[in-house]
Order: C-alpha cells, then sequence, then structure tokens
C-alpha cells in the first residue's frame, strides 16, 4: 500500500471552488481510500492506495466532479517522494524569516525542469529556484518579492495551470502528517 498526497488545485481561494474539507474526506474513503487525512482547507488529502499514481489522480479527480460537481486538477505526490525531496531541499530554502519560502508541486505530464523554462530565468537577486523530483523549491525576500520572476508564473498559463502552491510550513507539515496513524485526531 503506498501512502499518497492529493494536492487539489485552487480550491477554497476568493470564495471560488468550494469544497468542505470533512465532506471530502467522507468522499475519499467511501472511494475505498484508506486512512485519510484532511490538512487545512487548500485541498490537502493524505491517504493510502494499492493503485497506481497514474489512476489515483483520475480517480480523485472523477470524485471531485461527481461528488462535488468541480472540475479541480489534482497534482499527486507518494510520501516517499516528498520526504526525498524534503530530504533535498537546498540550504537557503525555509532558512530565512524575512523570505517566502514556497513549494510548487508539478503536475504531470509537465515536469519541473519544463516549467522552470516556461517561466524562464530566475532573477538571482531577487529569488532562488531549484528542483528535485515532481518539487521546485522557491524562496525570495518579502520586501522584493513583486520583483521575481516567479511571483508572475500566473502569467504563464501552461506553467501556472501545471503546479500547486503551498508554502514551507504546508510541505513541511504534510511530510509530518504522513507518519501520523488515523487514530489521533487532527484540527
Amino acid at each position: 500500500m503506498t501512502r499518497y498526497i492529493a494536492l487539489l488545485r485552487g480550491v477554497n481561494v476568493g470564495g471560488k471552488n468550494k469544497i468542505a474539507m470533512p465532506e471530502l474526506k467522507v468522499a475519499f474513503e467511501k472511494q475505498g481510500f484508506k486512512n485519510v487525512i484532511t490538512y487545512i482547507n487548500s485541498g490537502n488529502i493524505l491517504f493510502d492506495s494499492d493503485s497506481e499514481e497514474c489512476d489515483v489522480k483520475a480517480t480523485c479527480e472523477a470524485l471531485i466532479k461527481r461528488d462535488f460537481g468541480l472540475t479541480i486538477t489534482v497534482g499527486i505526490i507518494t510520501a516517499d517522494e516528498l520526504h526525498e525531496a524534503l530530504s533535498n531541499s537546498p540550504e537557503w530554502w525555509d532558512n530565512d524569516k524575512k523570505s517566502k519560502h514556497n513549494v510548487l508541486f508539478v503536475i504531470p505530464p509537465m515536469t519541473a525542469e519544463e516549467v522552470c523554462k516556461q517561466v524562464g530565468e530566475v532573477k538571482p537577486e531577487y529569488e532562488m529556484v531549484t528542483c528535485y523530483g515532481k518539487i521546485i523549491f522557491w524562496s525570495a525576500p518579502i520586501a522584493t518579492f513583486s520583483r521575481t520572476r516567479w511571483s508572475k508564473i500566473v502569467q504563464n498559463k501552461k506553467a501556472y495551470n501545471s503546479v500547486t502552491i503551498r508554502n514551507a510550513n504546508t510541505a513541511k507539515k504534510l511530510a509530518v502528517l504522513c507518519e501520523i496513524g488515523v487514530t489521533q485526531k487532527l484540527a
């Protein structure tokens, strides 16, 4: 059985694509996924499945369409992939309180390298970016954040539609939650 994390793209943002996490948890359980946990309202679901990753993605997207009437892109990453990526994060990532630190989870068929090409060269005076597997680590000082190339990723629809973004705290918490049994109550 594989521990997966489903990262829903664009739910509960600005009052759009609303999905209540308790209802989503129930839908995943009814679908047959095991040890289901949701984390915060931005669409993070942890669960176990014997299915292959591509089948899990298709199943998640179909159940969201069926149960909630929403067409939502879902990024899937295994707990092992997340742990490995975080273990290999660059030393500058999440290491400066005056900077924003994000993880961009790349949604196949796009690759992290392709997303980086689409967005273009980083502005090293304003930001740092590196890839590991399906993850792009990105850090930028808060004071000059709006000057970064990566803060404008939304302007590149192909790249933007192929990622879902979480901050460093959320990414690290998801890794911790991968280890927690469902018998523990989460907020």
